[in-house]
């Protein structure tokens, strides 16, 4: 029994310990998913060779975190679908490349770099308050971005050996800050997406503190980006800002308009470098001219495999239209649509372009729930930086900032092909991962749509379906109800008393003078056109005319019940009262008779009660010795008679209901 327990014990022991183990690696795998993701934020911009040591470490975590944590799962983006058909037709068009091991190797390099960087952000960003880390990381990388640009421009670089610039054209020109970039053109690129997503921020941003870091960040970036002399980079952020302010808020457009004078003012030569896009022509334009010509070729050339990944500068010398054989090497068509469409073809281009725009779109449709505004406190204080920044203000500013970023890669690449550049992909990838991460977060479908396979056409078209029938059975049924209500109790003409009377008395082929005549019916007059009824005016008007027989029905009651009480008056008198004489009774027959003539219904029972009641009294009247007995016999009557009518209106009622 010792034994037994000792074993159970021990068993019991190595379980926590292997439990507690567990969970050390699962904390482990994660941090260092983490960590590397953060690494390779930090180092994109400044050292891409240690950004892609950092990713490796990243996913590796990210692989181990698969592995330890049961509950961490693949979460599939929004555009996984064509980013897997951009990875697969362009492996194919290795297929096609003049030297398929060139191909090859530069595909999975940097094919692979791109898609790792997209699964490192898809697959560990799951909460929001991560977000506000990686802004840490990226905005620390663009300030040493930018200061590194400003000691370039402060302290002078000679780039003529560089041919940046055309002397001829711009002789005086002999700066253009590239920073830890390659190229004045991609460091360019890279200050308009940091541009825009500073000003996604500053848009949703409702603290002042937080403002004017941001507005001086973006002066700041925008200076930086004037010493580029880049005119492409210039011109799109430009037209970025002023459309925004155009059709969103106006004082964006003044802003903008007044740091460009500024600036033009400050350094004359960026204005001429600015306006030659417009007024003159350098080499550099009619280079470029001359390379989209060449891929045009290419193109109708090769339109479903293209030339082959990366394979642009290999081709380009059988379709050279402008150098005609100068020792000079061109790896790119200063063009993303064209270049895209050379190197994989025209389905392959049509694949990533549906993951760029589609990128693009869904960032600037991803919205969140605005939280109340606060009101601006008093001194301003470094420490609200960062301490109490919503979250839902941090995630609604850096999607519409990661839109205009899209944006603003998309017009630049009308001119340059800033994602020939390695750590320009990779900076692009990683934002349209977040991008799905943030759609992801957003609260905008509900669960039913959700459940509904994500169908948000088809659940908007049964709300509103569903919203007008609900309307519309509203409609009829306040009509309904008013009509049906109008017709119950529509108000009747009020008759003067003895009108009745009158009209009973009168003859139907000869009526009086004095009555008025009845209005001519809808019938009778001349080309009125008769209307169909409905239903329901139809029994309205059923129900109306038998409230106004029930009503002549108890007019009629009430008349009859004074006629009674009107003939049971004198019935103590009828002993001293001396016998009539024969005129007199003739008389009394007489008006008995007229008032039978008058009333409407002579064969009620109640009225022939009353005549029999009246011959009684008239015999009884004259014959005195016999009062008694004769006044005996007709109450004798006048009971069994009503007892007779009583059991019919008990009939009558049985046989209503």
């Amino acid at each position: 029994m010792k034994r037994n327990k000792t074993s159970e014990t021990g068993a019991h022991i190595r379980e926590k310990r292997r439990a507690l183990a567990h969970d050390r690696w699962k904390r482990r795998a994660s941090a260092i998913a983490w960590y590397g993701l953060l690494a390779e934020v930090f180092f994109l911009p400044l050292s891409p060779s240690v950004a892609t040591v950092a990713l490796l470490v990243g996913i590796a975590g990210t692989a181990l975190r698969f592995y330890v944590d049961k509950e961490f799962h693949f979460r599939h983006l929004r555009f996984d679908v064509p980013a897997v058909l951009f990875v697969a037709v362009s492996g194919l068009s290795v297929l096609s490349s003049p030297d398929r091991g060139f191909s090859f190797y530069n595909y999975y390099n940097l094919v692979g770099v791109y898609v790792l960087t997209y699964l490192l952000i898809g697959q560990n960003v799951r909460e929001p308050g991560q977000m506000k880390s990686i802004l840490r990381m990226a905005c620390a990388a663009a300030v040493i971005v930018l200061l590194y640009g400003y000691y370039q421009f402060l302290f002078g670089i000679d780039i003529s050996s560089m041919k940046w610039v055309d002397g001829d054209a711009f002789p005086e020109l002999r700066k253009r800050v590239f920073s830890t970039w390659e190229n004045p053109n991609i460091l360019a690129g890279y200050l308009d997406i940091i541009i825009c997503l500073a000003f996604g921020l500053f848009m949703k941003c409702r603290d002042r503190e937080r403002r004017i870091l941001l507005g001086a960040f973006m002066i700041a970036a925008a200076a930086c980006l004037a010493m580029t002399y880049a005119r492409g980079a210039c011109l799109v952020i430009a037209v970025i800002l002023a459309g925004y302010g155009v059709l969103r808020d106006r004082r964006v457009l003044v802003a903008c308009i007044l740091v460009v004078a500024i600036l033009f003012v400050l350094d004359p030569m960026l204005y001429e470098r600015i306006t030659s896009v417009f007024t003159k022509v350098d080499t550099s334009t009619e280079m470029r001219l001359a390379f989209w010509e060449s891929t045009v070729a290419m193109i109708q050339d090769h339109p479903f495999l293209g030339i082959g990944w990366g394979a642009y500068w290999m081709v380009y010398p059988e379709y050279d239209f402008y150098l005609q054989g100068a020792n000079v090497l061109i790896v790119h068509a200063h063009n993303i649509y064209l270049n895209y469409m050379a190197e994989i073809g025209i389905p392959g281009a049509v694949a990533f372009f549906w993951f760029f725009f589609g990128t693009m779109i869904m960032a600037l449709r991803t919205h969140f729930p605005e939280m109340p505004v606060r009101k601006l406190r008093g001194a301003f204080r470094w420490e609200r930086l960062w301490t109490d920044w919503e979250e839902s203000d941090i995630l609604a500013g850096l999607s519409q900032g990661i839109g205009l970023a899209v944006l603003s890669v998309a017009l630049n690449g009308l001119t340059d092909d800033l994602l020939f550049n390695i750590p320009s992909s990779m900076l692009l990838w990683m934002i349209a991962a977040l991008a799905g991460v943030l759609s992801c977060m957003s609260p905008q479908k509900t669960a039913a749509e959700k459940k509904a396979g994500g169908n948000e056409f088809l659940a908007r078209f049964r709300a509103t379906a569903v919203q007008n029938a609900k309307e519309a059975k509203d409609k009829v049924q306040g009509k309904v109800e008013a009509k049906v209500h109008g017709m119950l109790y529509r108000e009747t003409p009020v008759e003067p008393e003895g009108a009745d009377r009158k009209a009973s008395d009168a003859k139907p082929t000869a009526p009086a003078a004095d009555v008025a005549p009845e209005p001519v019916k809808a019938a009778d007059a001349p080309e009125a056109p008769q209307k169909t009824l409905d239903p329901m005016d139809e029994l309205a008007e059923e129900v109306r005319k038998a409230l106004e027989q029930r009503k002549q029905e108890e007019e009629a009651a009430e008349a009859e019940a004074a006629a009674k009480e009107t003939a049971a008056a004198p019935k103590g008198e009828v002993e001293a009262e001396t016998p009539a004489s024969e005129p007199e009774q003739e008389g009394a027959d007489t008006a008995g008779s007229a008032e039978d003539a008058a009333s409407p219904e002579p064969d009620r029972p109640e009225q022939t009660e009353q005549t029999e009641l009246t011959e009684e009294k008239a015999e009884t009247a004259g014959k005195p010795e016999d009062g008694e007995k004769a006044e005996k016999k007709a109450e004798e009557k006048k009971k069994a008679k009503e007892a007779d009518s009583h059991e019919e209106n008990e009939r009558d009622i049985k046989g209503d209901h």
